[in-house]
């Protein structure tokens, strides 16, 4: 069922839309080739497992999360926004 000017299926399309661009946001980020031994950014260890497990690794585990926590901060915005920040 339709609502407003919205289709129907319309959020559901959003929806895909979003998580669509988050896996290709995701995959274009991923490095390929051999990983590397030693973090690009503090030249520590990374470890055996670490390699294994995440193929073309370039940073160890400390530096990837602040990366990711800056990331974070300036990802993508919500289509869909909340009924609270409609109404302001």
């Amino acid at each position: 069922m339709a609502t407003g000017w919205a289709g129907d299926g319309a959020v559901q399309d959003q929806i895909d839309a979003t998580v669509k661009e988050a896996i290709e946001r995701a995959r274009s980020q991923m490095h390929k080739g051999p990983s590397l031994k030693h973090c690009e950014e503090c030249d520590a260890t990374i470890p055996a497992a670490r390699r294994k497990a995440v193929p073309g690794v370039r940073l160890c585990v400390a530096c990837q999360d602040a990366r990711d926590r800056e990331q974070r901060g300036a990802s993508g915005y919500n289509r869909r926004g909340s009924k609270d920040s409609q109404l302001r």
